[in-house]
């Protein structure tokens, strides 16, 4: 019964969701001036934000309030200054509009690829996400030995987990915009394990599609408001703290979405501490050039060891009030289903 009313709920949030992006597209978009535009999005940026709560299953909601209130919204900001993905091309359509303001996908520049280059790409990214679905499936089942293992290594599991499942379900969602556009999107995640400091991780290789949303719509106002008063360097530090700011109350209304709990701010404070952190790198940085360049390895290890540690306040909340069981619970019915219909495709080709 819990899952026909899932059904349910998912079948009306989404079509909620294409008849309001279809009214931006038929109406907002022809109204020239900025203040009407806005005025007109408001009520369907307020409708983006209550959405998850029509939602129980734990995937659904922090499905939802991600593409929706997340980034639907602040595209649709930029949309109303002429700015950000769905601005970009006059002549879209309406399906590429919705899929673009509703999906974490931007269009990347058209560059043209030979059809063995593509075909290539094709079958690497395959195989790389087959790997990452198979560890995803591993770290799914440490889960039922996590109280024969030690607490960091467990913690460490969290952060594995998340990981791996965020770009495989960013990926599938990204898919089928891929096949029916034909368009080439920018990737969401870049091999954020490789990450060489806290500047390389949040800008160059994780969650990228968050990255390119906030730095137009958080970043790039909040430094340009400042400039004349602190001048170019303090005004950039300004914005990266407004940044990762605006991004912790973000992930405090995701997890407010999953647990209808009050927030307690261990994730806005969270990621208060990698903006910190975040602008003293850039300062060193600027002060000090190449004199404390590190060795790729020993910069790795330490940006790793440092996210790992400070997951733990980014995971206190979850752990807390059961979202994170609940999305290995929500794992393992998947895992069992596909593991049923394996077995049962086996015995028929027999």
């Amino acid at each position: 019964m819990e899952g026909k009313n899932e059904n349910h709920s998912v079948t009306k949030v989404w079509f909620t969701v294409f008849g309001s992006l279809t009214f931006c597209y038929f109406n907002v978009r022809k109204i020239p001036q900025r203040l009407i535009r806005f005025f007109s999005i408001l009520p369907i940026i307020f409708l983006f934000t209550i959405l998850p709560l029509y939602h129980t299953a734990m995937h659904a909601i922090l499905i939802t309030s991600f593409f929706l209130t997340w980034l639907g919204s602040f595209k649709l900001l930029l949309f109303v200054f002429n700015q950000g993905p769905l601005s970009s091309d006059p002549s879209i359509s309406l399906l590429h509009f919705i899929s673009i303001a509703c999906l974490p996908i931007n269009s990347k520049n058209k560059k043209h690829h030979t059809s063995q280059q593509i075909a290539k790409k094709s079958l690497e990214s395959t195989w790389k996400y087959v790997l990452k679905f198979l560890l995803l499936l591993l770290a799914i089942r440490i889960y039922d030995y996590k109280e024969f293992i030690h607490p960091n290594i467990v913690s460490a599991l969290h952060s594995c987990n998340m990981y791996l499942a965020a770009e495989i379900v960013l990926a599938i969602f990204a898919a089928p915009a891929q096949a029916l556009f034909g368009i080439e999107t920018e990737p969401q995640f870049n091999d954020p394990y490789l990450s060489t400091s806290l500047q390389n991780f949040w800008g160059k290789r994780w969650n990228l599609i968050v990255t390119n949303v906030l730095r137009p719509t958080v970043f790039i106002p909040v430094r340009n408001s400042f400039i004349r008063i602190l001048g170019k360097r303090r005004a950039t530090l300004v914005g990266v703290m407004a940044t990762f700011i605006v991004s912790g109350l973000m992930h405090e209304l995701i997890y407010f979405y999953g647990t209808h709990v009050r927030p307690t701010w261990e994730v806005t404070w969270c990621f208060i501490l990698h903006g910190l952190c975040t602008a003293i790198e850039i300062v060193v940085k600027e002060a000090c050039g190449d004199r404390l360049r590190l060795n790729p390895v020993i910069s790795r290890v330490i940006t790793i060891a440092f996210l790992l540690l400070t997951n733990r306040l980014f995971f206190t909340q979850a752990l807390r009030h059961g979202v994170v069981s609940k999305m290995v619970k929500e794992y393992s019915v998947l895992f069992n289903f596909m593991k049923g219909a394996v077995a049962m495709a086996i015995e028929n080709f027999r």
